[in-house]
Formats: structure tokens, sequence, C-alpha cells
């Protein structure tokens, strides 16, 4: 078995140093379009961050349990650890990556693990480290794919801690736009500054994990709008610095309106599979009606 290290243990010091160098950087400067750190927010989303970690050991012993069961069992290839197998491995890694982001936002049952990184009403560093609790239990079936086709293991969850890196840094407004030919390739702030707003225009779009080409080829992309300004959050914020509510608040949220009432057995299971803001009884609106409705304004 090939021993890869842990990059993500490895890389905490610099995610340290990069946070207090952004907060350096932007309290200097004073730049009025940014909104810096709140410590109450920043200690929640760190908070989020070292809770990861720590359920992240038995998430990480189940997720590798069931690749090296796919992998020893039923894989159709054997594709061996070299330098081109990496190269397919990031493409085909980074796909899985962007439907897995994809469906959490069209799905609530995924939802219900993703909106903890989008609870902040700021967009920082430390927003970066905002990670569920809960989603590294179930959301690894994405990546099932990987070792059926013969990827080993071991390449696999590297792979998928070098995406989680490579987020870390795009998680700024200290940095505006890249160079043009970066931005038409690459996830950057200013694609993922998209993905975290509020703004109906800008929900449920970039959910890129390195490379933006997926959301422009599936449909997804929405570039940054010089005059429309990015509210960070929920469409309807949870408003609490409480790590074990922004870990599980959504949750109850969920199955309250999934087992409560009145409601058809099928209704109450499109409750998990539909996107948030469905209803069973048409009051509802997801982002697309929220887009929509945004769009019609815009013409009148």
């Amino acid at each position: 078995m090939p021993d890869f290290p842990n990059i993500i243990l490895y890389a905490i010091p610099f995610f340290i140093l990069a946070m207090l160098l952004e907060l350096y950087v932007t309290t200097r400067e004073r730049l009025k379009h940014i909104k810096g750190y709140e410590p109450r927010d920043a200690f929640a989303s760190i908070a989020m961050g070292l809770g990861n970690v720590i359920l992240g050991f038995a998430s990480k012993a189940i997720v590798l349990l069931a690749f090296f069961w796919i992998y020893d069992n039923f894989r159709v290839f054997e594709i061996p650890v070299a330098w081109w197998s990496f190269v397919l491995l990031f493409f085909a890694d980074d796909i899985s990556y962007y439907w897995f982001h994809r469906i959490s936002h069209e799905c609530r049952l995924f939802w219900a693990s993703h909106v903890v990184h989008h609870s902040s009403q700021h967009y920082n560093l430390s927003t970066a480290l905002r990670q569920t609790w809960s989603g590294g239990f179930y959301t690894f079936i994405f990546w099932l794919w990987l070792p059926l086709i013969g990827f080993h293991p071991a390449m696999i969850m590297l792979q998928m801690s070098i995406s989680l890196l490579y987020q870390f840094w795009i998680h700024t407004e200290a940095i505006d736009k890249m160079p043009r030919w970066f931005e038409a390739v690459f996830n950057t702030p200013s694609h993922h500054r998209v993905h975290h707003g509020s703004n109906p225009i800008y929900l449920d779009r970039n959910h890129a994990g390195i490379l933006i080409i997926w959301d422009k080829l599936f449909g997804t992309f929405q570039p940054e709008l010089k005059n429309e300004k990015v509210n960070y959050g929920l469409v309807k914020n949870i408003k609490t610095f409480n790590p074990i509510k922004i870990a599980f608040l959504e949750w109850l949220y969920m199955l309250r309106d999934a087992f409560s009432g009145r409601k058809t057995l099928k209704d109450r299971f499109l409750y998990l599979i539909k996107p948030p803001g469905w209803k069973h009884d048409g009051t509802g609106k997801i982002s697309d009606d929220l887009r929509q409705e945004w769009l019609e304004s815009k013409k009148q």
C-alpha cells in the first residue's frame, strides 16, 4: 500500500499563518469593501474546523474501508501508482467533487451537512475552516466509482486532500481577480465568492473544486458582477455562533419538515431529496424561483 502523508495535518500551521497575514493586510490597509474578521464568527469557524478534523479520524476510517472493499473485490482495472495515473485522478476527483458539491445544493439530505460551510455571513480564510461534522460519513459515495475503475484508495484520499487544500486560499476578499487565463480555467476567489453569495443571481452557482471548467460545461457558472456585491451567508441566516447549532440545526429543520404534521409518505420522502426551500404545499421557493423573480424584477 502506498504510504502518503496526511497533508491536511501538515498544512494546519500554514492555515494559521495565512489567516494572520490576511487579518494584518485587511486591517492595515483598511479596505472598505472587505468586512474583515468578526471574532465570534472566526472562532466559530475554527471550532467547526477542529471538530471536522477530530471526527475525520472516524469518518476517514469508514471511507477507507468502503474504498478498499470495492477496490479489493470489484475493481475493473488495476491502475498503477504513476505520474500519469495521478493526472487522470486529478480530473476524475475534480469532476467527482463538482457533482458532490452541486448535489449538496440541490438535495436537502446533502445540504443538511453542507449548509455548515455557507452559514457564515463573513468571507475570509477562517470561513474555509467552517466544515461539516456529519458530511464525511456519507458524502464519499460520490467517489466510490474511483476505486471501482482501479484507482488505489490511498491515491484517492491524497487527491481529495489536495483538492481541499487548494480551496483554502480562495476564501478571501483580499484578492480581487487573478489573470484572465487563470480565471478561465481554475476556481478563484472571485468565482468562489459568487458561490458563497445569498444574492438570487449567485445562488447554487460555481460548484468547482479546482477547475471552473465543469461549471461552464454543465451550465452552473456565474461570474462575479461589479454592480452586484456579494451578500454572504444563507437566504435565511441562522444567526448563531454556537458550533453545535451550526452543525446540526439544518438536520433538525429537515427532519421536522419531513416527519411532523399531516403529509403523505411520498411528501415526507421528498423533503429529504428535494432542494432546500421546497414545500409539499407549493408555498416554498427554491433557488431557481428566487433567481427568476430577481431577473424579472430587473426587467421592470
